[in-house]
């Protein structure tokens, strides 16, 4: 099952310039080993060993992941996963 991925602007270096791209799994982390896969790199700038970066954001269709299951949030074909960097100010 394809799942499309919305990349964000600071990370279309790694996808060719794409703004989204495709990827195959039933669960985020599995979205995002595929992503690796084929775009190297990707990973290292989502992921660190707890997990989700801080200052990075995955949603599922609107939802944050870090409510849903994080990693193991299943997806199933027509999703959307947004990956979204945190911004921070003053």
């Amino acid at each position: 099952m394809a799942i499309t991925v919305r990349i964000p602007t600071p990370l279309r270096t790694l996808t060719e310039g794409k703004d989204e791209v495709e990827a195959k799994g039933s669960n985020i982390r599995e979205i995002i080993d595929d992503l690796e896969g084929n775009y190297p790199g990707l990973k290292e700038r989502l992921c660190d060993d707890k997990g989700v970066r801080r200052f990075v954001n995955i949603y599922q269709n609107e939802e944050d992941i870090r409510f849903l299951d994080s990693l193991d949030t299943a997806v199933k074909d027509g999703d959307s996963i947004s990956i979204v960097p945190a911004i921070a100010g003053g």
